[in-house]
């Protein structure tokens, strides 16, 4: 009996192979759930933190939400990174080897990365001084990453049909 050697790299996809890239549903919509709490805790403490300050005779006092609504977010974020790594083999890697959507999905990981990155500083490396500029900085790409996600969605499906 002749056995067949197993190998850990897949074979070249056909290109038209669509299935091969969409997601299960259950990981949609894991994902999405994942990405809209994590955008939507981020929008409330962005909230609490511009708009819902309250001055007194102390100066500007830190609204109640800013805290919970970071603890939050970093939980999720968490839990983000662990579930785009699930894209990692069945997604990413197909796609890319099938030529497929390179230029926005690189532009999500560039995204993603950049997010993890002053994430990271925010929490670890920001002193008081370059605090302002690394939130600047998260937030705002934080909060193109929703129109970029559709953005991918969209020209995936299109070279999908």
């Amino acid at each position: 009996m002749r056995t067949h050697k197993h190998s850990l790299h897949h074979p070249v996809l056909p290109r038209n192979r669509h299935q091969h890239f969409r997601l299960e549903r259950w990981h949609r919509i894991s994902l999405y759930l994942l990405g809209g709490l994590l955008t939507a805790s981020g929008l409330v403490w962005l909230i609490a933190h511009f708009l819902l300050k309250h001055s007194n005779e102390f100066g500007d006092s830190v609204h109640p939400l800013e805290h919970p609504a970071m603890q939050v977010h970093g939980a999720l974020a968490m839990l983000t990174c662990f579930a785009i790594g699930t894209l990692l083999q069945m997604h990413i890697r197909r796609a890319h080897r099938a030529h497929r959507n390179r230029w926005s999905g690189w532009s999500m990981i560039s995204v993603l990365g950049w997010l993890v990155l002053s994430g990271y500083a925010l929490y670890y490396l920001a002193s008081e001084e370059s605090r302002g500029i690394w939130s600047v900085g998260h937030w705002s790409i934080g909060l193109a990453l929703p129109l970029l996600l559709i953005l991918h969605i969209v020209l995936g499906r299109r070279s999908g049909a």
